[in-house]
């Protein structure tokens, strides 16, 4: 909208709707429900009120209350809304609640730190498996803590080629979800596989990070190829 709004004059509302695949009519309908907001959908007009109602919940509490207090006080005052709904609106307005316990980080970056090349550049999109596997890991809160979860994904199919389960976040588990990948994928050194993460230096992660997969194999006494370990590999770069 603002880019319309910006070069109308000079280009025309036509020829940029055209360029940028955007139908007119669908200009004209936006512009019309922001220059009146009665037009809008019932929705919009219902999150809107919904929106009011958090806030001040959130405001009276002083900033305490997160997703599931602030339902549960809006549901005793009468009001009936999904707590989906709140999550939804709660995360658009940027509120959230104070959280007790112990909090978990699973990237530190440190831009000082020596890293390999971006071969990738946000283009994530490619034309064939086993040309681009993006990996990281998260974190789930159990009863007994924190369980972490290492993953690859192949970006062409979008599919998880291969994870890894720990109750501790060291560079070795990452590691072994990678391997596992390349034992199930048996990707080629024609393939050019590229290994994709982010910057984070803590536990050694910075080893696997963004670099070009040398997957050495070697041929055994019957004639197999077996991927040797990553761990063999993993610290080379283009």
């Amino acid at each position: 909208m603002s880019f319309i709004d910006s070069h109308r004059e000079e280009l025309g509302i036509e020829p940029i709707c055209r360029e940028l695949a955007i139908a007119p009519s669908s200009y004209h309908e936006h512009a019309a429900r922001l220059a009146d907001p009665a037009k809008r959908s019932a929705r919009a007009r219902r999150d809107d009120e919904i929106k009011q109602q958090i806030k001040r919940v959130h405001d009276d509490s002083s900033g305490l209350y997160g997703t599931r207090k602030v339902w549960h006080q809006m549901r005793r005052e009468g009001a009936t809304v999904a707590k989906c709904t709140i999550e939804r609106l709660m995360r658009a307005m940027g509120l959230a609640g104070v959280r007790r316990g112990k909090t978990c980080v699973t990237t530190v970056s440190n831009p000082k730190a020596p890293c390999p090349l971006d071969k990738v550049n946000r283009e994530f999109r490619v034309s064939r498996p086993n040309a681009l596997w993006v990996v990281d890991f998260t974190y789930v809160h159990s009863w007994a803590g924190f369980v972490y979860v290492a993953f690859v994904i192949d970006a062409y199919a979008r599919r998880i080629v291969g994870w890894k389960v720990s109750t501790a976040p060291t560079a070795s588990f990452v590691l072994d979800a990678l391997e596992q990948a390349i034992h199930v994928r048996r990707p080629r050194p024609e393939d050019g596989l590229i290994h994709h993460s982010d910057r984070g230096v803590q536990g050694g992660f910075n080893r696997s990070s963004q670099h070009r997969l040398y997957t050495a194999r070697r041929e055994t006494g019957r004639g197999l190829l077996q991927v040797s370990s990553i761990r063999e590999f993993c610290a080379a770069e283009c």
